[in-house]
């Protein structure tokens, strides 16, 4: 699938890993991740864009998801595959 996925991320985040596994799991080919634990900078850069402070924080083409749980409820509501088809056209 070529939906644009970007998730601000660490090297050491457990929902992190959770969270690429899952958009794997629903066809994700590629994930850029942006690691805010190696660039301070792009930490002030996610919470200017999302207001949360915690990571994982995931966008499918122009759509901010959240974090790991947000992401997996958007699976659970059968959500996730159409967002991410809408995010690949």
């Amino acid at each position: 699938m070529t939906a644009q996925v970007v998730m601000y991320s660490t090297a050491v985040c457990p929902y992190c890993q959770r969270a690429e596994m899952l958009l794997k799991a629903r066809g994700v080919t590629e994930i850029e991740k942006v690691r805010i634990d190696l660039d301070p900078s792009r930490r002030d850069e996610m919470v200017e864009k999302t207001g949360r402070r915690t990571v994982p924080q995931i966008f499918i083409g122009t759509t901010h998801v959240g974090g790991f749980d947000d992401l997996s409820a958007l699976d659970r509501e059968g959500k996730l595959t159409p967002l991410l088809a809408d995010a690949g056209s």
